[in-house]
């Protein structure tokens, strides 16, 4: 039995869920989100449109194994639709600074060029005192892959620790030379 599958998923007030064939909508005050489930092997079960769960029709190996991804993105796509995800990056190092141009976040981390990250539609890109990015979505993966890629372009160094780092991230650090 899988752990996660199991627990169902409460729905907010605000938030509203349609099936149509093997195409679940989940539409809420931030926007709107489809997911495709395969109704072949899962019962999808909304009850008086204040709680929604998921369970396999035959239990074996394969059918444990997607019943609680189907439920977590289930459960995200219902999160994402009603508060939203974020996630907030530091920019730790002497010039590092991000600004927002255009369509476009310009990204200067101690490189002789600037970085210029083109924004997808979805995601909003806020920078606050010039060292803080909040990225928002509805989308918890695409959220999570901007971020990523942001990171990516200048990671945390272990002896400075000079980077982009996610708030609140530990960097593990080493000791430098010694004489």
């Amino acid at each position: 039995m899988s752990k996660i599958g199991k627990i169902n998923i409460s729905i907010p007030e605000k938030v509203k869920i349609a099936v149509n064939g093997n195409i679940v909508n989940v539409e809420g005050p931030l926007g709107k989100k489809s997911l495709k489930v395969d109704l072949e092997n899962f019962d999808l079960n909304i009850k008086e449109g204040k709680e929604v769960s998921i369970k396999p029709k035959k239990v074996n190996d394969d059918s444990k194994r997607l019943w609680g991804m189907n439920r977590s993105l289930l459960n995200n796509a219902i999160i994402g639709t009603s508060t939203g995800y974020t996630k907030t990056l530091e920019l730790v190092g002497v010039g590092y600074r991000a600004a927002i141009k255009d369509k476009q976040l310009n990204l200067q981390l101690g490189f002789s060029h600037d970085i210029n990250f083109n924004i997808p539609e979805n995601i909003k890109i806020l920078v606050e005192k010039q060292t803080i990015i909040k990225i928002s979505g509805i989308d918890k993966q695409l959220v999570g892959m901007i971020s990523s890629k942001i990171k990516s372009f200048r990671p945390p160094e272990p002896y400075k620790g000079k980077g982009i780092r996610e708030k609140d991230q530990y960097i593990l650090r080493k000791e430098g030379k010694k004489k």
